[in-house]
């Protein structure tokens, strides 16, 4: 299976996390006076992602994508060239407006489960020692795509393979944690 391309950062499988990780600068794909975004700590939950609206290096089937507090994300050089590539989406994903690349994603909706995190794109970053890669999400997603339906077996295959089982949702924890939030919010379960 390992003929089957998920992403550059996983294709030769998944390096550990470093222990005491202290985080990393993310860069986008410019050539000079590049976005740099600062990251205290290390990220959780770390996927691939199949759906159409993460960032995916050219080439890749998926996104790799990661959150951290939204408190340990800065902009430390040249935002003046970030922009939210759609003002209506959930997530609102700053991109550099001279590359492309997203170098974070935050959700402003306070009553959201996953408020208070941003996403990032690991691999975006020259340190080693991220956490890697736990599940493959919206795995059906990449034949909105393009991705052929007939190859669907093999990627999942291959996903398995990678030890990233595939979802066509989130991880079970992520997925509980959005029950749990929404459960708390209507009143079912206590605060």
């Amino acid at each position: 299976m390992s003929n089957v391309n998920i992403h550059p950062a996983v294709d030769g499988g998944l390096k550990p996390a470093a222990s005491n990780f202290s985080g990393g600068t993310l860069v986008c794909n410019c050539a000079q006076n590049k976005v740099e975004v600062k990251i205290k700590g290390q990220c959780a939950h770390n996927h691939v992602c199949g759906c159409t609206r993460c960032w995916k290096p050219e080439g890749a089937l998926f996104s790799q994508v990661a959150v951290v507090s939204r408190d340990n994300v800065s902009v430390t050089a040249n935002e003046d060239k970030l922009t939210v590539v759609d003002s209506k989406a959930t997530i609102q994903r700053h991109a550099c407006k001279e590359c492309g690349v997203h170098m974070y994603g935050r959700i402003e909706n306070k009553e959201h489960p996953f408020y208070g995190l941003d996403f990032i794109h690991t691999e975006r970053s020259r340190e080693a020692g991220w956490a890697p890669p736990e599940f493959a999400a919206f795995v059906s997603s990449i034949i909105e795509a393009g991705a052929n339906p007939a190859d669907m077996g093999a990627i999942r295959a291959r996903l398995t393979e990678l030890k990233l089982p595939p979802y066509d949702c989130l991880s079970p924890p992520l997925m509980d944690a959005i029950a749990t939030h929404t459960a708390k919010a209507s009143g079912v379960l206590a605060s």
